[in-house]
C-alpha cells in the first residue's frame, strides 16, 4: 500500500510539472513564434488596427461589402455556429429577416439570386470570407452609393478573389475586410 501511494505521488508530481508547467510554456513559445506573436494577425490602415486576418466583422453601411452573418456576433472567445436545424421556425425567421434586410438595401436583386453565405452563418461564426458571387451581387449598391463604375468595382473584386487552397481545396473566396480596405483606398476617377 505504501509503495503504491509513493508511486502515485511521484507520477502526479511528474504530470503536474509536464502538463501544468512545461506544456503551457511550449505552447506559449510556439504562439510567440507565429505571425502576430500569439495575439492574432491584425490588419492595419495608416498604423491603426482595423481588424483581424482570421476573424470576420460586421459591415452594415451600404458603402461597404457585407460579410457573412455570425451566430456569435464575431466574438472569437465564443466561436460557434447555430444549433438550430434548417426546419427550426426561429432559424427560418432569422434567415428570412436577413434576406429582407438584404433586399431592402439591394433593390433590383431577387430573393433567389442571394448567395446562401450572405444570409447564413458559418460553422465557426467567424468566417472573414464570402464567395465571389456574394461580393458581385453587392456591386450595384456600392457603385450607386460611392458613385463608382460597376466595372471598377468588379475589377476590385476580381483582384481580391483568392483561389482554392493549393489550387485544389475549397472554393474561391473573397476576404471582406481586405476588400473593404482596398475599396476605401480606391481613387476616384
Amino acid at each position: 500500500m505504501k509503495k503504491n501511494l509513493l508511486i502515485s505521488l511521484k507520477l502526479t508530481l511528474v504530470l503536474v510539472i509536464l502538463l501544468a508547467g512545461l506544456y503551457p510554456l511550449l505552447i506559449s513559445g510556439i504562439g510567440k513564434a507565429t505571425a502576430g506573436g500569439g495575439k492574432g494577425e491584425t490588419m492595419s490602415v495608416n498604423g491603426k488596427v482595423v481588424g483581424y486576418e482570421k476573424i470576420g466583422q460586421k459591415f452594415t453601411e451600404d458603402k461597404y461589402f457585407w460579410g457573412r452573418p455570425s451566430a456569435v456576433e464575431y466574438n472569437a472567445a465564443g466561436s460557434a455556429g447555430s444549433n438550430k436545424g434548417p426546419s427550426n421556425p426561429d432559424y427560418l425567421a432569422l434567415v428570412q429577416a436577413r434576406i429582407d434586410t438584404f433586399l431592402v438595401h439591394n433593390p433590383g436583386v431577387r430573393k433567389e439570386e442571394i448567395p446562401a453565405d450572405l444570409v447564413t452563418a458559418s460553422g465557426s461564426g467567424l468566417d472573414p470570407h464570402i464567395s465571389p458571387d456574394a461580393a458581385r451581387i453587392q456591386i450595384a449598391r456600392i457603385a450607386r452609393v460611392r458613385n463608382l463604375s460597376p466595372e471598377k468595382l468588379q475589377a476590385l473584386v476580381d483582384k481580391n478573389t483568392e483561389g482554392p487552397l493549393l489550387g485544389l481545396f475549397g472554393p474561391p473566396r473573397v476576404h471582406v475586410l481586405r476588400l473593404n480596405i482596398a475599396l476605401d483606398e480606391l481613387k476616384l476617377p
